[in-house]
């Protein structure tokens, strides 16, 4: 059996990095640490970072380190970026919609998101706001769609059973982490948010769409908490 060589001065470096990207992939110390801090701090619940999407960069860096496929996250163009962006827009409109006036009075739900309530009509806090939805539907879609499903697909195969559960799994820790300001109405409604969404990208594994049905999902809750709209909605069908 032939010897490995030693490392020479011009390959030390270049081991080093297959070493760190075989740990960052692996489910060790190294790869459960980054898989705790990347979630941790993927979602505004949480990290309330409205400018900087924490999560997100790190999980993305954690791409570039493990040498993991871009592709293995969901990060894909589309066929169509017109289709993408428009029926992306639409679906998470009628998605927030169809949730606050028929899912969420179902459960009992408050009609008026009282964590938020302070943005009604609050024009100096809009743009701040709206800049903070647009930044979730990236950084919470990268961090437990597309890191999540990544790092689970790896651990369970990808065999039915095992894509449902990752589904299941990473919509009940999406609510949990909505836990922290929205209670347990935003628990409820991130689970099932998650559950939609997640059934979609297991799917489709591609990380646009849902990014932007996300981000649509969060403003059209926005213009309904700044329009003071919400309970007029939550009323449609049920009194």
């Amino acid at each position: 059996m032939a010897e490995t060589p030693e490392p020479t001065a011009e390959t030390a470096p270049e081991e080093r990095d297959r070493r760190l990207a075989r740990s960052l992939r692996g489910f060790g110390p190294l790869g459960f640490l980054s898989i705790l801090v990347i979630v941790l701090t993927g979602n505004v619940a949480i990290a309330p970072m409205v400018f900087v999407p924490v999560g997100a960069l790190l999980a993305l860096e954690w791409v570039r380190q493990s040498r993991t496929p871009w592709r293995d996250l969901g990060f894909v163009r589309p066929r169509s970026w017109a289709a993408t962006i428009l029926g992306g827009i639409a679906a998470g409109a009628a998605f927030k919609l169809l949730m606050k006036s028929v899912v969420m009075p179902l459960f009992g739900a408050d009609p008026v998101n009282q964590a938020y309530h302070f943005l009604a009509g609050n024009r100096a806090l809009l743009p701040v706001a709206a800049l903070a939805m647009v930044n979730a539907g990236f950084s919470e879609e990268t961090v437990f769609r597309g890191f999540g499903f990544e790092r689970l697909g790896r651990l369970l195969g990808s065999a039915p059973w095992a894509r449902a559960a990752t589904v299941i799994i990473i919509s009940a820790l999406f609510g949990l982490a909505h836990w922290p300001n929205q209670g347990v109405s935003g628990v409820q409604q991130a689970t099932i948010t998650g559950l939609v969404i997640g059934t979609i990208y297991a799917a489709t594994r591609q990380l646009p769409f849902v990014m932007i049905l996300h981000a649509s999902f969060d403003l059209t809750a926005l213009a309904l908490i700044y329009g003071n709209l919400e309970t007029r909605v939550a009323h449609w069908f049920f009194r």
